[in-house]
């Protein structure tokens, strides 16, 4: 058993929370019960994953998604007002980490989905996100079946640039817009979880490949790791929530 605030403080800590800013409350938006034994984590909030928490017997839920944020209405609406509902009969806090966690240079989305990859992080990329390199080039197709097998999904694949690729910078989520970005970088293949409209010309003309493996997909990795980190650190249990979105 552990103390929610102890846990947060330690989160807080290790993500560095203050060095970045965010499109929303990060660490804790839900208040629930003080002690914690169990810490359920899963990418994105939903009244599913609050009732599958419960279920579980977790009093602290961890996510990348969380359920505030600044561009969205302050309404209490039926939708958040269930969520809410399922998070305050069960006592479960609800603690949120977005792009701090995608930063994270050990545990951030990004730099797990690199090593997966067998990309060696040379450097950040647009501010959350790495660029690094191969160990040795590979045929595009190559490399996209890499991603494919490492992320589970069958991504949506542009391929505008070299035969081979070496440099590759990577930003999970909704990243598209940093397509020019890595063009101008020098990197080879550019790797994001969402497309958008006009990433397929940018990509031709910028002679660059492009590669949309899904935005839940390519950010599973990272509440993971913290999650585990939790866990560690003050010897509770802990489970990952898998609720699979083809976004």
């Amino acid at each position: 058993m552990a103390r929610r605030d102890e846990i947060l403080d330690f989160a807080a800590a290790l993500l560095d929370l203050d060095a970045i800013a965010d499109y929303g409350p990060q660490g804790m938006q839900v208040e629930g019960a003080e002690e914690v034994t169990k810490v359920v984590c899963a990418v994105s909030s939903s009244r599913e994953l609050f009732e599958r928490a419960a279920a579980a017997g977790a009093q602290l839920v961890v996510v990348h998604h969380g359920l505030l944020w600044d561009n969205e209405s302050r309404v209490i609406d039926t939708r958040v007002r269930a969520r809410l509902q399922a998070l305050f009969d069960a006592d479960i806090t609800l603690a949120a980490y977005h792009l701090a966690l995608d930063a994270h240079p050990e545990i951030g989305n990004n730099a797990l989905l690199a090593r997966e990859l067998g990309v060696a992080v040379e450097q950040p990329f647009a501010g959350i996100g790495v660029g690094g390199r191969l160990a040795q080039p590979l045929p595009v197709e190559t490399f996209v079946g890499e991603i494919r097998s490492v992320v589970g999904t069958d991504p949506l694949v542009f391929e505008e640039g070299p035969a081979t690729v070496e440099r590759v910078a990577i930003v999970t989520g909704g990243g598209a817009r940093y397509l020019r970005d890595a063009a101008r970088e020098g990197y080879h293949l550019f790797l994001t979880g969402e497309p958008s409209e006009p990433a397929l010309h940018d990509a031709r003309e910028l002679g660059i490949h492009f590669v949309a493996a899904g935005h839940y997909a390519t950010e599973r990795l990272g509440v993971q790791a913290l999650a585990a980190r939790i866990a560690e650190r003050f010897e509770l249990a802990w489970e990952f929530v898998e609720l699979p979105n083809p976004v």
